[in-house]
């Protein structure tokens, strides 16, 4: 470890006020219920898929939008343009380079909404598309959300057939979760073969760069799972036009049933954007009426997304109330454990525990329903993250029915035991999601075939089964300490899959094992604490920019409170509470802190999928940085009680 700094208690007193004024600051976001739900940002995407869906919902007439459809457009477009790259294009993370998928879309939408092709924002943006490889280079979804409106020929997207609903070996469960409810609701969509009218004369022909092929690319190799996926593509193609009429009626009604059963009981299918509104294109192409009840509940909750207050218009891609409440309440608890907000935390957190079953229990059928989703409503889908974050809250918040808490803490503690992959590790919403042959499928492209085991979450909920009294002793522990250590990267980090990145999953890699009792003079801790050290930036902050997912290895950014503090975090889970690392990272914490107690952050820090698709947590430069703030005094106070006597 780096030598000890002599920290005097000037910094450690700085320390206490910027947590009283950080948790003055967290308790006044707080909601009267007990729950915090911050907005959750991206990149252009959902407001260019909004105007898309505009025009399957409310296609103009005579080239005329109807009036509130025209203004809600008009707000999409200003804010889509006001995230324009000087080079013409649009990036899926802020500071980024421009990005051909999320331009082609932003394209569309822009000329569909009416903006001039000569004006300079499209010409720029047109001839930025083309550098970058056309409307050919676009993934897969924008290619098939193009086809629904005959904008980019269907033999050259990929097939999505509802049959996928009636293969055996539970093929669909060896999907992602978000996936699963992409690819049926849109399998729906796609059998009816929609072809939605666009505006008079309006093509995307501009779009496509000459000489380059709209065909699948095929790999120089005879077999590989890419190429055979490809040919399984031709056939069901094959299949759409002359296969068994019959077959594809019972197909879509058991995607249809499998749909119409996961839209109770949440809000919008999955209650994440893509699923959302394909759900409501689903049941427009199976007869639905517009004012059937299922209809209108699933277009309120897509429409709930919008954020329209009069100066900013977005969509967020859902919302996180368990996350943040989760998080939140555990950073104050740190900060102050008898504080007044907790208890009302703690209550809101058990009333959401999920009590049914969900997709996850088909791999664990004999397992007692429990578990905690990301968004209000949402349960088929409790993750392993929020549930192990819940967990650990509740470790130290105190909920007015003692009782209930205990019992919630227990059927916790047993469904995130039950949810442990078969190689030791944890993933988000299932066991063993991990073969890794289905992601070479056409429609992949996306990067979210799969849900496999990965560092952060192994970390966390280490960190969770730690907190109720669980030790290495135990075999789930053991095997979840073996896991990570056998997954640190050779300089010493872990990718981190939900964070962003290499940061991201060291910190909660080196917190679920010092819970865990794992000894901080082992190579694989000393290792890490050290390449911490050595990513610091100038200023003493840390930060990372979304291009490690690009490069598979750590790229520095500008420093961030969120990302300042998951190192921190780190250091002094490793063992490093006093080292000149840790005190520059606590002074840049102090030194970027607000008035009102909070920090700002423009960069994304978290992750949706990557290379594709990041997020704003818009409260991770909050609580966050209380947490390493408290964990500070706290890992000080104890070294100081530890020291020797004179």
């Amino acid at each position: 470890m780096s030598a000890p700094s002599q920290v005097g208690t000037g910094l450690e007193h700085a320390v206490t006020l910027a947590c009283r004024k950080a948790s003055d600051y967290l308790t006044c976001l707080q909601e009267r219920d007990g729950h915090w739900c911050a907005e959750l940002t991206a990149d252009t995407t959902l407001e260019s898929d909004y105007i898309l869906f505009q025009l399957w919902l409310y296609p103009p007439v005579d080239g005329r939008w109807a009036p509130e459809t025209r203004s809600l457009v008009n707000k999409a477009v200003v804010s889509i343009l006001e995230r324009q790259l000087p080079d013409g294009g649009f990036n899926i993370y802020a500071g980024g380079p421009a990005e051909v998928s999320v331009s082609v879309k932003a394209y569309f939408a822009l000329k569909l909404a009416g903006v001039p092709l000569d004006a300079e924002p499209m010409h720029l943006l047109r001839q930025r598309i083309l550098a970058l490889g056309g409307i050919q280079a676009a993934n897969s979804y924008v290619k098939v959300n193009l086809s629904l409106f005959d904008l980019y020929p269907r033999e050259y997207c990929p097939s999505i057939p509802p049959e996928v609903a009636l293969l055996p070996f539970d093929l669909l469960y060896q999907m992602s979760a978000w996936t699963r409810a992409i690819v049926i609701s849109l399998s729906i969509v796609h059998a009816a073969n929609p072809r939605r009218p666009v505006p008079a004369g309006f093509t995307l022909d501009e779009l496509w760069l000459p000489g380059v092929s709209p065909a699948f690319h095929h790999d120089p190799s005879f077999f590989t799972w890419h190429n055979f996926f490809l040919g399984v593509d031709k056939f069901l193609k094959w299949w759409e036009r002359s296969g068994s009429k019959t077959l594809r009626r019972r197909a879509v009604e058991k995607a249809r049933n499998w749909m119409v059963e996961r839209l109770h009981h949440s809000d919008g299918l999955g209650a994440i954007y893509p699923p959302m509104m394909y759900s409501v294109m689903a049941l427009d192409v199976l007869g639905f009426a517009k004012d059937d009840p299922l209809r209108v509940d699933a277009l309120r909750h897509f429409n709930n997304l919008m954020v329209d207050d009069g100066d900013r218009f977005f969509f967020q891609p859902c919302f996180s109330p368990v996350w943040d409440t989760a998080i939140g309440a555990y950073a104050l608890a740190m900060a102050d454990p008898r504080h007044e907000s907790l208890t009302p935390a703690a209550d809101w957190l058990l009333h959401k525990e999920i009590r049914r079953k969900g997709d996850w229990s088909v791999k664990r059928p004999n397992t007692e329903p429990s578990g905690w989703a990301f968004e209000y409503s949402n349960e088929f889908y409790p993750d392993i993250d929020d549930t192990a974050m819940v967990m650990l809250s509740l470790s130290e918040v105190r909920a007015s029915n003692p009782g209930a808490q205990q019992a919630a803490a227990r059927r916790g503690m047993a469904w995130l035991l039950d949810m442990q992959s078969s190689d030791g590790g944890w993933a988000a919403f299932d066991a063993d999601n991990n073969w890794e042959f289905l992601a070479q499928m056409p429609f992949s492209d996306h990067n979210a075939m799969l849900d496999p085991t990965c560092a952060d979450i192994t970390g966390r909920v280490l960190e969770a089964l730690a907190a109720h009294g669980l030790d290495a002793g135990h075999k789930a522990i053991r095997r979840g300490m073996d896991w990570l250590i056998k997954h640190q990267e050779a300089d010493g980090s872990w990718y981190g899959r939900w964070g962003v990145a290499y940061i991201y999953g060291t910190c909660f890699a080196l917190r679920g094992l010092a819970a865990a009792g794992e000894d901080d003079r082992e190579a694989h801790i000393l290792r890490a604490g050290e390449w911490l050290r050595s990513i610091q930036n100038a200023d003493g902050g840390w930060g990372e920019s979304c291009q490690s997912y690009e490069r598979r290895v750590f790229t520095a950014g500008p420093s961030t409170p969120s990302q300042t503090a998951w190192a921190i975090l780190g250091l002094i889970a490793g063992g490093d509470p006093a080292s000149l690392s840790v005190q520059h990272g606590i002074e840049y914490l102090l030194e970027t802190q607000r008035g009102d107690g909070g920090w700002e952050e423009e960069l994304a820090t978290g992750t949706g999928f990557p290379r594709v698709f990041y997020l704003n947590y818009h409260l991770y430069k909050d609580y966050f940085p209380l947490l390493a703030l408290s964990s500070y005094l706290k890992a000080r106070s104890s070294d100081s009680a530890s020291e020797p006597r004179p």
